[in-house]
């Protein structure tokens, strides 16, 4: 009975030490007699008893790790605290197991080293806007060393970065300054621009009522030529009807008669004033006189 449980003991020694279950994502390295013999897949795997042995057992997943805030001197000599992350991945897990003894405090201590030197090389505003380039600037420096150690470094952010109390206070005066300075500048345009506009709408206004008086002047001026023309018209015709009135039978008669009662209209509204001493024709040929003349003369015209 005794060695029918020593049996059983021994079988599942056995089988503990010879068969090996792998999770996913994992790769488990193996040694033989000490020595690096092979690394185990996910899966079901079968082990030489008392003579392999899983030495070392690496996950493949990506590994967030948090590096420590550090403080790094700008190219401008100004302290900065700086505190990132790094994303990473075992890749090679033969490298992982022998090629560092910790390939995390060495990935962690690399980063930190390369972030320090990169920030070096910037300003403090630079270091600001440009996150992405410090970024990839570490990535590429610890990826290069980290390849030895069987590990890929995927990515780095940096999560925060704080400057000194008192450069953090100027900075911030800075920006209130800017600001200010900014709101100034865009009154003044305000002011600028709207003296522009007062000052084309006066000048657009003047044109406007100097095109209006001028056209208003070309009117008056057109009209009183209507006007003139009209009349100079209207006495051309009245001449022509009363020299053509004068040809007729009779016109001459019509003529002396009309120079007759101009002649008695002159003379009554001489009489008529008060003021003005009237000498009458002691002789009434002498009117008859004044009516052949302007009869000599109308005569005169029609020869013409």
């Amino acid at each position: 009975m005794e060695i029918a449980i020593l049996l059983v003991v021994i079988a599942a020694i056995f089988i503990t030490r010879s068969v090996k279950v792998v999770p996913q994502q994992n790769a488990w390295v193996v040694e033989r007699l000490g020595k690096y013999n092979s690394s185990l897949a996910p899966g079901l795997n079968f082990l030489v008893p008392f003579i392999d042995k899983v030495a070392y057992k690496h996950s493949l997943k990506e590994i967030p790790l948090d590096v420590p805030s550090q403080v790094c001197i700008t190219r401008d000599n100004t302290q900065l605290q700086v505190d990132g992350i790094l994303y990473f991945q075992v890749t090679d897990p033969m490298r992982a197991s022998y090629g560092s003894s910790n390939y995390i405090v060495a990935v962690t201590q690399l980063a930190q080293t390369s972030l320090r030197s990169v920030i070096g090389k910037l300003e403090l505003d630079k270091t600001f806007e440009e996150r992405d380039i410090i970024n990839a600037q570490v990535v590429h420096a610890i990826d290069e060393a980290a390849l030895n150690w069987g590990v890929k470094v995927l990515r780095y952010e940096i999560k925060d970065l704080t400057p000194p109390k008192e450069i953090l206070l100027a900075m911030q005066a800075q920006i209130t300054a800017e600001r200010e300075k900014r709101a100034l500048i865009a009154a003044s345009e305000g002011r600028r621009q709207e003296q522009i506009n007062i000052a084309t709408g006066e000048r657009e206004a003047f044109i406007a009522r100097s095109e209006g008086e001028k056209q208003a002047a070309i009117n008056n001026a057109q009209g009183e030529a209507a006007a003139i023309t009209a009349v100079a018209d209207a006495t051309a015709q009245a001449i022509e009807r009363v020299a053509a009135a004068i040809r007729q039978p009779g016109g001459q008669e019509a003529v002396q008669l009309k120079v007759a009662e101009r002649a008695v209209d002159a003379y009554s509204k001489v009489a008529a004033d008060a003021t003005t001493t009237l000498i009458v024709p002691g002789n009434m040929s002498e009117v008859s006189a004044l009516i052949a003349s302007a009869m000599k003369m109308v005569g005169t015209g029609k020869g013409a």
